[in-house]
């Protein structure tokens, strides 16, 4: 195939991940005599204190994309919103620098023998940032809402799937969710069925609390102004202006403000690479995501540049209720057609690796210290897509169209894919196009997207093909399989599939966490062979960041966290 035909020179800005928000590897909770899981780090110390302690208070500023498209907690998808989101609030416990499951808004909490009961005792005095108190009803409320079908979040099923009662409260009776607070200070979580990740699910940022007065009186408006977006955490907005810039300052009123060393954080609100990356230049910025990507090869070895592996997949979103992409051989065709060690390594420059499989590395197995990745190649004998045999792969989607009705694409009709402009995302489309034409003979229109209504077209359904990713939420396969469940709020593609949908649900009921994984390698490969989607690369994040800045830190989920922060 021709490939010369790209001009790298073009690439843009680093790219706009859409992705999930919050969560973080966890630790096991240790277990008591009684066999009851309980965790009370709290009472020894162990919070998430600052990564580096010292200096006086700081006015920040940095750069992680654009207006987000929304910083209601509930409703909230992307990368953007979420750096800004886990700043304003935060969960009944929480990640720390070495993505270990601390205490947050719970000071501890108990597991039944049986699993299907958590109890979260909260700290002492919690407040909002308008200084009322917090209690237990704000996580039931905020659970409820969650769940509520006129709120419509995305991440409902997957946050709150497993709860007891979810279902009837998705259909409109929230009272019937099992969240409880006997107390102020206790809130109860009944679960359906047990669930070997529901401790990870709980740090995740669509999980905190939401004030009720607040909503009531300013319905969805409440997230647009300073005055109006009550939060719990370690910083509370003060000034947001639509375009330029969202700051926020030190909130008093969080538990633990003695620890967090910020005077303001600014959000530079910036989709243009070329701007951020003069931004940082000038010193307008000390830290910048969206780094232009024909720069990379100057700053590659500097101090200031940093390359991070995150735990996540690019992918390619394919609409299936619509033809050709409702048949699994044209879907097949055109994801085997796409040469993954090009396109990691020219087209992206080496800033992501080829992908594989569905998931990716990084994700743990049921051994300790094991791999699914790993296990994946083994139990498989290899890898879905073998990087190194390309021609293999065209020669078998060729094979596929062929028996789909298109030979070498006759009848074939011309096809739209849909982008933003940022980063890769728009010379991956101009490959895409020129492979999908030579190697296919199928003709793409690229359809190019402003971020702003990118997300919601694609969530709609309302594309033929579009170009998508996602990085985990916490460290479970089940995180990035269950996007192709056909009841997920994050299914773009609309896939169904009974038997995959089967497979999912058995193995996020299990207790057994052997079995737990292994349905979800079973999940996996169906997902693969009825390509589902097409994975092409695996995540890293790349970015620059004054080297006088410490005390943050980089997840590998692709957060940053800022609340800490010094200047040497």
């Amino acid at each position: 195939m021709k490939k010369t035909a790209l001009v790298l020179a073009a690439v843009m800005a680093s790219g706009m991940i859409l992705t999930a928000c919050g969560g973080n590897k966890t630790a096991d909770a240790p277990t008591t005599a009684a066999g009851t899981e309980t965790t009370t780090a709290a009472a020894e110390g162990e919070t998430a204190a600052p990564a580096e302690e010292g200096g006086s208070a700081l006015d920040l500023a940095v750069q992680v994309g654009p207006d987000p498209e929304t910083v209601d907690p509930a409703l909230n998808s992307a990368v953007d919103g979420a750096n800004m989101i886990i700043h304003a609030f935060e969960t009944l416990m929480i990640v720390d620098k070495d993505n270990k499951i601390v205490p947050g808004q719970a000071e501890s909490y108990e597991v039944s023998d049986d699993g299907l009961t958590y109890t979260f005792h909260l700290r002492k005095g919690l407040k909002w940032s308008d200084g009322s108190p917090l209690t237990a009803n704000d996580f039931v409320y905020a659970w409820q809402r969650l769940a509520d079908p006129n709120t419509a979040a995305p991440y409902a099923g997957d946050m709150l799937g497993y709860v007891k009662g979810y279902e009837e409260a998705a259909g409109g009776n929230l009272e019937a969710l099992g969240v409880s607070a006997p107390d102020d200070d206790t809130f109860v979580v009944e679960l359906s069925v047990p669930c070997v990740y529901f401790s990870k699910l709980i740090t995740h940022a669509s999980m905190v609390p939401i004030q009720k007065a607040t909503v009531d009186a300013n319905g969805d408006q409440w997230t647009l102004t300073p005055e109006t977006y009550i939060c719990n955490g370690p910083l509370k907005m003060i000034e947001w202006v639509p375009g330029s810039h969202i700051i926020f300052a030190k909130n008093e009123n969080y538990w633990n403000a003695d620890a967090v060393t910020l005077n303001t954080l600014k959000f530079v609100l910036m989709e243009d690479s070329n701007a951020s990356y003069s931004a940082y230049q000038t010193g307008e910025v000390q830290m910048i995501k969206d780094v232009p990507t024909e720069e990379i090869p100057s700053l590659k070895g500097k101090e200031d540049f940093h390359v991070d592996p995150i735990m996540g997949t690019y992918y390619l979103s394919f609409q299936t209720e619509k033809a050709p992409f409702d048949n699994p051989d044209v879907r097949m065709a055109l994801s085997l057609a796409i040469d993954r060690d090009y396109v990691a390594n020219t087209v992206m420059q080496g800033t992501y690796s080829p992908a594989t499989n569905f998931v990716g590395p990084g994700l743990s197995d049921a051994e300790d210290g094991s791999s699914f990745e790993e296990t994946t190649r083994k139990n498989n004998g290899g890898d879905f897509f073998d990087v190194a045999n390309h021609d293999a792969d065209v020669a078998k989607a060729k094979e596929l169209l062929a028996k789909a009705g298109y030979p070498d694409g006759a009848g074939f009709p011309t096809v739209e894919y849909m982008t933003n402009d940022a980063g890769y995302h728009k010379p991956l489309a101009e490959y895409l196009q020129s492979c999908w034409k030579e190697e296919l003979g199928i003709n793409m229109d690229i359809k190019v997207v402003e971020w702003s209504t990118f997300t919601p077209t694609r969530r709609a359904g309302d594309f033929q093909m579009a170009r998508n990713g996602w990085v985990y939420d916490y460290d479970d396969p089940s995180n990035m399989l269950n996007l192709m469940k056909s009841t997920s709020g994050n299914n773009d593609g609309k896939y169904n599939n009974p038997e995959v949908d089967k497979m999912l649900d058995e193995a996020n009921s299990t207790a057994d966490v052997a079995e737990h994984y292994q349905k979800l390698h079973d999940a996996e490969n169906m997902i693969l062979a009825d390509a589902a989607m097409a994975p092409v690369a695996y995540y890293n994040d790349f970015y620059l960041q004054d080297p006088k800045l410490k005390g943050t830190w980089h997840s590998p989920y692709g957060y940053w966290y800022f609340m800490y922060a010094t200047m040497d």
